[in-house]
C-alpha cells in the first residue's frame, strides 16, 4: 500500500553525467541518502533506495490506517456521548492512548528495521534494475509514483535509455551491438508498469526479433520511467531518437515505431514534438504502430480521478483519497491521452471540471496502425464495450470516441478476439498483421477482425 513517502535523513545525491530534459532533473549514480564521501556501487545503491523506500511506504500505510481509525472513533464516541454525555470522554481518552501507542510502536519498528535494513549491504549482488524481476519491481514502483521518484529517490527514477539484454545502452554506441546494422530499425516503447522485457511475454522471441529475422530491422528496445508525464518521456525519446540516427554507421531510411499501450501515446508525443522542432530523425519514420493505446483515455484513471474525490469527502475515507492522489502524472495523463506540457502545466490536477486538452493529430506522411482486443469474441458485446481489454476500451484504442476522433484508416485496424492488453505484447495475430503492414505482403491469415466500419 503506498501512502506518503517521509523524508529520508539529508544527504547528497552525486549526478552522474545524465543530460536533463525540459521540466525535470534526471540522477542517477549515488543513493540519494549518501555521503558525498561515500561511494557505492549501483547495485547496492539501488538495494538500498528499495529498502529504505519500502520501509516509508510501510510507515506511511500504518499513518494512514491509523487516520482512518481515528475518524472512524471520534465519530462512534461522538455519537456515544449524545446518550450518556460526558461520561464517555474518560473512555475515548484512553482508547486514544492506547491505539495512538500501538500504532506509533508499529511505525517505529518498521522504522527501526528499514533503517537497518538499507545499512545493510550484501556484495556480489546484481543491481535490480539489470535483472528481469528486479526492473519488474522497479517498473511497477515507477508507474505507480514514478514522478516522486524522480524528485526524491532518483536512483529508482532512470532516465529513458536504450537496453541490450536488460543492460543501459548510450545511443552512440547501439550499433556496436548488432552484427549487421541495418538502414531499418524498429523502436519499441512498453506500456505501464512494464520493461523491455515485457515483449518477451511467454518466453516467446519478440516482435523485434522476428522483424529483424524476417524482414531485416535493427530492434531498438527501450526502457522508461512511466510514471512521468507522457510529454516528458516523449522529449527524453526524441533526444535518444536524434543522437542514434545522428551516431548510426549508416543512413537510416526507414524507422518503424510500435508502441504497446502508453508506449503508443509517448511515440505519438515524440513525433509531434520533433515535428514541431525540425529534428531529423522524425523524417525516417515510415510506420507507426499502436498497440492498445488509450488515445482518448483509459477509464480505470477516469474511475480513480472521481473516486479520489469522493472519498476526499468524509475524514474515514481520505486517507484512501491520499492514496489515490498519489497516482503519478504518467497515469493522470492516461485520463484524457494528454500528449503536451500544456495539458498539464499550471493545472490543477485534482479538478473535476473536465478540461480540454490539446488534440495532436497523427503525423503525415506516415502510415498509422492501430490494434485492439477485448476479452469478449467481438468488441460488439455488451461486456466487450464496458470492459475492452480489461484497461483499454476499443474505441479509444482505435481513436473513435463520441467527441473526439483521430483519422486512422478504417483497412489499417487490427481487433484481437477474447484476449487481454497484455495479450497484444507478443500475440502470433498481431505479429502476422506487423509483418503484413511492414513488407507490404500478406502472412497466414488468422480468425480476427481486421476491417472495422
Amino acid at each position: 500500500m503506498l501512502f506518503m513517502i517521509r523524508p529520508s535523513p539529508a544527504g547528497s545525491s552525486i549526478v552522474a553525467g545524465l543530460e536533463p530534459v525540459p521540466h525535470r532533473t534526471y540522477f542517477s549514480a549515488q543513493l540519494y541518502s549518501q555521503p558525498v564521501t561515500e561511494q557505492l556501487p549501483q547495485s547496492q545503491a539501488e538495494v538500498q533506495a528499495l529498502t529504505r523506500l519500502a520501509g516509508d511506504e510501510f510507515i506511511g500505510a500504518v499513518d494512514g490506517i491509523a487516520a482512518m481509525h481515528r475518524a472512524i472513533s471520534d465519530r462512534v464516541f461522538a455519537a456515544v456521548r449524545l446518550g450518556v454525555g460526558p461520561a464517555a470522554l474518560p473512555v475515548k481518552a484512553v482508547h486514544d492512548t492506547i491505539t495512538e501507542g500501538v500504532y506509533a510502536a508499529v511505525g517505529g519498528t518498521g522504522y527501526v528495521i528499514g533503517e537497518v535494513a538499507s545499512a545493510v549491504r550484501v556484495p556480489g549482488v546484481t543491481a535490480p534494475s539489470r535483472t528481469v524481476w528486479g526492473a519488474g519491481v522497479l517498473a511497477a514502483v515507477q508507474g505507480l509514483i514514478g514522478d516522486t521518484l524522480a524528485d526524491q529517490t532518483p536512483i529508482l527514477s532512470s532516465p529513458m535509455t536504450f537496453r541490450v539484454d536488460g543492460m543501459p545502452v548510450p545511443p552512440e554506441e547501439l550499433a556496436a551491438h548488432f552484427p549487421v546494422p541495418t538502414t531499418r530499425l524498429v523502436v519499441l516503447l512498453h506500456g505501464l508498469v512494464e520493461t523491455e522485457h515485457s515483449w518477451r511475454l511467454g518466453h516467446r522471441p519478440t516482435y523485434g526479433e522476428r522483424l529483424e529475422a524476417d524482414l531485416g530491422y535493427s530492434p531498438v528496445f527501450v526502457r522508461f520511467n512511466t510514471g512521468l508525464h507522457i510529454s516528458e518521456n516523449a522529449a527524453q525519446l526524441s533526444d535518444l531518437l536524434t543522437r542514434l540516427v545522428d551516431s548510426w554507421p549508416m543512413p537510416v531510411h526507414e524507422i518503424c515505431l510500435i508502441g504497446h499501450s502508453m508506449g503508443g501515446l509517448v511515440l505519438r508525443s515524440a513525433c509531434h514534438q520533433a515535428e514541431q522542432t525540425g529534428q531529423a530523425w522524425v523524417r525516417s519514420v515510415r510506420q507507426m504502430v499502436c498497440l492498445g493505446s488509450p488515445h482518448h483515455g483509459a477509464p480505470l484513471e477516469q474511475l480513480a480521478h472521481y473516486a479520489s474525490a469522493v472519498l476526499d469527502l468524509l475524514p474515514e475515507t481520505r486517507p484512501l483519497s491520499t492514496l489515490l492522489r498519489r497516482r503519478s502524472a504518467g497515469i493522470r495523463d492516461l485520463r484524457q491521452g494528454s500528449l503536451v506540457d500544456e495539458d498539464w502545466r499550471d493545472l490543477d490536477v485534482n479538478t473535476l471540471r473536465a478540461r480540454a486538452v490539446k488534440e495532436v493529430p497523427l503525423l503525415p506522411g506516415v502510415d498509422h496502425y492501430f490494434v485492439t482486443t477485448t476479452i469478449t469474441h467481438s468488441p460488439t458485446h455488451p461486456l466487450g464495450v464496458i470492459i475492452g481489454d480489461g484497461m483499454v476500451l476499443s474505441g479509444s484504442g482505435s481513436g473513435r470516441g463520441r467527441t473526439r476522433r483521430l483519422n486512422f484508416d478504417g483497412v489499417n485496424g487490427l481487433h484481437v478476439p477474447a484476449a487481454n492488453h497484455f495479450s497484444l505484447l507478443n500475440h502470433d495475430a498481431v505479429y502476422d498483421a506487423l509483418h503484413s503492414w511492414l513488407s507490404g505482403m500478406p502472412r497466414r491469415r488468422r480468425q480476427v477482425d481486421t476491417l472495422w466500419p
